[in-house]
Formats: C-alpha cells, structure tokens, sequence
C-alpha cells in the first residue's frame, strides 16, 4: 500500500474516484459532484480557510485506489473543547482494517504534529449540517447533504479506537399523513398570536435575512459547547453557492415584536438531481440530464436543513407555528413533494427531539459523531446534554 498526498491532478482524479468504486452497485448512493468536492479544497473559494487548514490523501494499492481521507482543524472551534481537537472527513476505504489504519494513522500524526490532542469524524471544514457523521442505521437513500456510507464502516473506525461522541438521529416525515391534531391546534394557536410575524427569505433582501440569521444562530446556539460566532461573510457565500438549491418558501423567519427569533430552513433533496449523474461530473449531458430534472420540477423530498430558536422562545411553541404557516401557504402549491426528511438532532438536545416527534415523524437514521482521544489513557467523555 502506498499513501500519498493529493497535490495535482493526477491525485484529485484518484481521490474522487474511490467512491465510484466503492458504491459502484449500491442505488441509494448519491455521487457528489465532483466540481463541489474540489471547490471544498480550494483556498481562494473555501472560506474555512481563512480560520483553518486542511490536507487530504489517497491510499494506493497496485496503482489503484483503496482509500482516502482528509484532515483539518478549524481553530475557531478547535479549542472549544476540554483538549485541542481536529477533524476528519471525506473517509471512504474497501473492507479492510490495515488499510483504514493507515488512513486514520496519517491523519492523527498530522494533527498531532499541529498541537491537536483528539480528531473527531466524519466531519467536514465547515458546518455541521453538510456532511457530518458515520451511518449506522438507516441505509437507504441518501438525502442531500446527509453522510452515507457501507455498514462495515463503523468496524474500521471502533476497531481503531474511535468513541460515538454523539448521536445524530433523523426523522422521516410522510407529507401524504395528516400531522396528529394536538400539533396543529398548538401551531395554529402561536401562529395567531398578534405579537409574532413571519416571513419567508427572498433574494432582493438577503443582507436583511443573512443579519436576522446570525442573530438567532447566536442566541439559539451560544451555550453549547460546540458553538462559535457564525461567520456572516461564509454564510453569505454558501446561500449564493447553493442558489441552483433554494427555494425561497422554503426559508422561514419568525419575529417576536420585530425581532427576529427563529429560523427554518428545507431544501429540496439535490441528490435526486444528482442520482441520474453516476460519476459526479458536470459535462454537456449531465449538465443538461441536470437542468431537465430541475427545470421539470422532478423533486419529491425535502430536507430541514437546520431550525433554531433563540433561547428566550424555546418553549413558546414558535418552531410549530413555522410549521404551520409552511403548511397553509406553501405546500399547496408544490403537490410534488412527498416526504420531508428533518435532520439531524443530536442526542444532546431533547428539545430539538422532542419537536420532531411531535410531528409524527418517524426516527429513520443514525450517525455517529466519533472521537479518538490520542492520549489512550484519558477517560472518555460523551457530549454533554443541552439542559
């Protein structure tokens, strides 16, 4: 076996090449694109790298690939925790625990040598609602965004040492059901409370909407212990990166007073669209496969992509009147969509958990959220509860 680090062309063609082998007959895998793999990598497009550092390689075996593997830390959240702490991701290897040693081997010497005493995977250098967490139940199909891998995964990673640090559960929702009569009447009865307002995100105004984000980002999150200051700039540049995604009803804001104080946000399942390009890239025919399906309005799922309330309105039941007011004046009129995927909530926040039964929905998925504590001696501990 021969490790080496992605540099050139030659090496990038490697790295994205291995998950077309390795899902090369499994239907529920949906192949990102290439060129949205890359752009990750890339200094002048990726904002991470203003605030972190990363590296990746691809593990060799007769000249093809077996495995690969990225490492990073992200230093505005890499002292957050009780030791400086790493990441990992974009993990994909064959069924073979030499191989996958050597991949993680690689990346904890690395983080290592950078000052970092733990390495948490599979993650990504950015948020945690895009690509963050090991599959261990639930293997059907991918929802966008949503980690995805081979059962035989969470062996590799136990077997070398690796903890479950949390549990990321998601929720299925059957849009075809009725949402049982105890939400609604609550939903219906915040939604009506004359000090609330709601409005839906629109591209003229998104300066507006990007400041009422961050501000409920900040005060929903700010007491975990995970949590850093949402860099505006980066948001910024996702929502404009992700505009072949978004649909504007599809991002709520709710005020208290004109005060912004919750937000939700769904996306269609891309990886519908991405379904019908098996090699992730984006020549003349699968750019054109891509338009048909987008332009044709094929997509018949969702997915929530993150909810927060401030943490003066957790228990006002604000989250169920978002609910509401997607329901009476949005899905109407966008009969195509079927299921509603709501993810993920960690293990960590009975509140989110709780909401998302509420509706009805059904638990559906796990991943974990693993750790490695590189001094071997060290009690583990897991992630703490949000009280």
């Amino acid at each position: 076996m021969k490790l080496i680090q992605v540099k050139n062309i030659r090496t990038k063609n490697l790295f994205n090449k291995l998950p077309q082998i390795i899902y090369k007959h499994d239907p529920d895998y949906a192949c990102p694109l290439t060129k949205m793999v890359e752009e990750t990598f890339d200094e002048k497009k990726n904002n991470f790298f203003k605030h972190g550092i990363g590296v990746r390689w691809v593990l060799l075996e007769g000249g093809k690939p077996i495995g690969r593997i990225a490492a990073f830390i992200d230093y505005d959240k890499s002292t957050v925790f009780e030791q400086p702490t790493g990441g990992i991701g974009y993990f994909e290897c064959v069924n073979d625990k030499e191989a996958a040693s050597v991949l993680f081997d690689c990346a904890k010497e690395w983080l290592q040598d950078k000052g970092m005493e733990a390495m948490d995977g599979p993650s990504n250098m950015g948020e945690n609602f895009i690509n963050h967490g090991l599959l261990a139940m639930g293997f059907t199909k991918q929802g966008f965004g949503m980690p995805y891998n081979p059962p035989y995964y969470f062996d590799l990673f136990q077997s070398y040492g690796f903890k479950v640090y949390y549990e990321q559960f998601t929720y299925h929702l059957d849009y075809n059901k009725p949402f049982p009569e105890r939400f609604w009447k609550i939903a219906e009865w915040v939604a009506k409370k004359p000090q609330y307002s709601y409005k839906h995100f629109s591209w003229k105004d998104i300066d507006t909407f990007i400041d009422d984000f961050s501000i409920i980002y900040d005060g929903a999150w700010s007491k975990h212990e995970h949590y850093k200051p949402l860099d505006r700039s980066e948001l910024k540049n996702f929502i404009r990166g992700s505009k072949m995604l978004l649909e504007e009803e599809f991002i709520w804001f709710a005020y208290a007073n004109g005060e912004p104080i919750a937000l939700f946000v769904m996306i269609p399942d891309f990886n519908e669209a991405l379904r019908y390009i098996k090699n992730g890239q984006l020549h003349l025919w699968n750019t054109l496969k891509l338009l048909w399906f987008i332009k044709r309005r094929k997509f018949s799922r969702t997915r929530i992509f993150i909810m927060g309330v401030v943490e003066k309105y957790q228990r006002s039941g604000i989250e169920s009147a978002i609910f509401w007011h997607l329901d009476k004046h949005i899905m109407p009129n966008k009969p195509e969509y079927k299921e509603v995927e709501l993810s993920w909530a960690g293990d960590f926040n009975p509140k989110i958990i709780s909401l998302y039964k509420s509706t009805g929905a059904e638990h559906a998925k796990t991943h974990y959220q693993m750790r490695y504590l590189f001094d071997r001696n060290k009690p583990f501990t897991r992630a703490k509860i949000i009280e």
